[in-house]
């Protein structure tokens, strides 16, 4: 029985979606979509969907959302953000601007849209756990420059952040992001080298990490957080674990402190109401409930 085989068997002709990536079976995104369809008693069901990283499966995908009527649309993980752009109807224009999709929409003529929740996400998390953290206080550093930073820098020049530090281990690609994001005349964004990292946190109200570093299986992520402010918050969007060293070193010197799992919860929300009606919010019961999941 093929994958595609085995949601449809799961969904049983109801309305469905899934999380879609190579490789999938880590995601939580069916428990974070899981909690709102109980809640709000939606006869709907949401998977999860592997699929290889080559053109000919992701066209494969396509067919099958566009020819499947009870299929709804999906999201999507590494690594398929960038590389479904191409075979999609319509791109919405923030997902054009950060040139990275997460989530498709399947339209009632049975066309697909391309969007992108991921900075969405990473702010109405940001806006939860630390309420007094003001855009415009002053530079925010950024660790990475993959599809994730691209969203997250993205919404952090549209909220008025005066300044971006950004590093990445390749810098080229800091550069690339760089030069794509930065707004005619508006903020600047200055890219460092991985080694300057630690000393770039001088000043900044916000450290926010984007890289795997500190992730399960990953090396820790190493930097001397001695020049952050103590009044700064530190947001590691990894959600496994939830407390990385980062986090632990930031909130032993008294740092704010914000995980990835409200990123992932917060991302979730256009999403589903898209895909199956109900407004839905995140709350401590679906946020336990998750974390639960990750057997945290």
């Amino acid at each position: 029985m093929s994958a595609y085989d085995t949601l449809l068997a799961e969904a049983a002709g109801r309305p469905f979606a899934a999380i879609v990536g190579w490789p999938v079976q880590h995601s939580r995104s069916p428990a974070l979509h899981g909690f709102w369809l109980k809640q709000h008693h939606v006869d709907g069901h949401y998977g999860r969907l592997p699929v290889k990283p080559e053109r000919a499966a992701l066209e494969e995908l396509v067919a099958f959302l566009k020819k499947t009527p009870n299929a709804r649309g999906c999201n999507l993980t590494l690594p398929h953000k960038v590389e479904i752009l191409p075979l999609l109807d319509r791109i919405d224009p923030v997902a054009r601007r950060i040139g990275a999709v997460n989530t498709i929409v399947k339209q009632p003529d049975g066309t697909l849209e391309g969007r992108n929740t991921d900075g969405f996400g990473f702010l109405e998390a940001l806006k939860y756990n630390a309420p007094h953290w003001m855009p415009d206080a002053g530079p925010v550093a950024v660790l990475g420059a993959g599809g994730a930073a691209r969203a997250i820098v993205a919404s952090l020049i549209d909220v008025g952040v005066p300044e971006l530090r950004l590093v990445n281990r390749t810098r080229e690609t800091a550069i690339d992001l760089a030069v794509a994001l930065t707004p005619p005349g508006g903020q600047r964004i200055v890219v460092g080298s991985w080694d300057e990292r630690s000393e770039l946190l001088q000043g900044a109200t916000l450290l926010v990490n984007t890289t795997s570093l500190g992730m399960m299986d990953q090396p820790a992520l190493d930097i001397d957080l001695a020049k952050l402010p103590h009044t700064a918050a530190v947001y590691d969007i990894v959600y496994v674990p939830l407390e990385t060293y980062l986090l632990a070193a930031a909130r032993s010197r008294g740092n704010r402190c914000i995980d990835g799992l409200g990123m992932l919860l917060h991302q979730g929300r256009p999403g589903f109401e898209a895909w199956f009606g109900p407004r839905v919010d995140v709350s401590a019961a679906q946020r336990h409930a998750v974390a639960a999941d990750l057997g945290a």
